[in-house]
């Protein structure tokens, strides 16, 4: 499928919402991600942000995205529809996204740079391998990421993992 760093000034937009939800993120005491869901008119139909914190580890948005997709869009609309995310989506994620049959995802921040940052903020690595979507979901188009939104994502990282 069709990997990209080309990103629109929509894609941007929708990116920069995700920013907001994963700063929003930090400041409930979560991990910094955000996601949006944006139908095929653009109309932004669901957001969300991590909400691990109290155990649970699936609380992902992407996943959350996922899950109310498949209870409120028809296929066709899920398949038309994109996922914009802060960091790019777990495997667990991926596989969601890919289940359900959703459409574009564009990520602000990728897995690689996920990995070096918590590398170098000196936490252990995830309990799941770090794939790329590609690698999980082949069929789902993908673009990102965005060096400017990196940076900020990155610096929410940083916060997070100061507490």
């Amino acid at each position: 499928m069709k990997t990209s760093t080309v990103l629109t000034d929509v894609d941007r937009r929708h990116l920069r919402r995700c920013v907001d939800l994963a700063a929003e993120a930090v400041e409930a005491g979560d991990e910094p991600f955000g996601s949006v869901l944006v139908d095929a008119h653009g109309a932004e139909r669901f957001a969300d942000r991590n909400r691990v914190k109290d155990g649970d580890n699936t609380r992902h948005p992407e996943f959350e995205i996922a899950r109310w997709a498949a209870a409120h869009l028809t296929p066709e609309e899920r398949a038309a529809a994109t996922v914009y995310t802060s960091g790019e989506h777990c495997p667990m994620c991926a596989a969601a996204h890919a289940w359900v049959g959703l459409g574009r995802i564009v990520y602000a921040s990728s897995t690689v740079q996920l990995g070096t940052w918590h590398a170098d903020l000196g936490l252990a690595p995830g309990p799941v391998a770090p794939l790329p979507i590609p690698q999980v979901a082949p069929g789902v188009e993908v673009a990102g990421p965005d060096p400017d939104l990196a940076r900020e994502i990155r610096a929410l990282h940083v916060r997070a993992a100061q507490r």
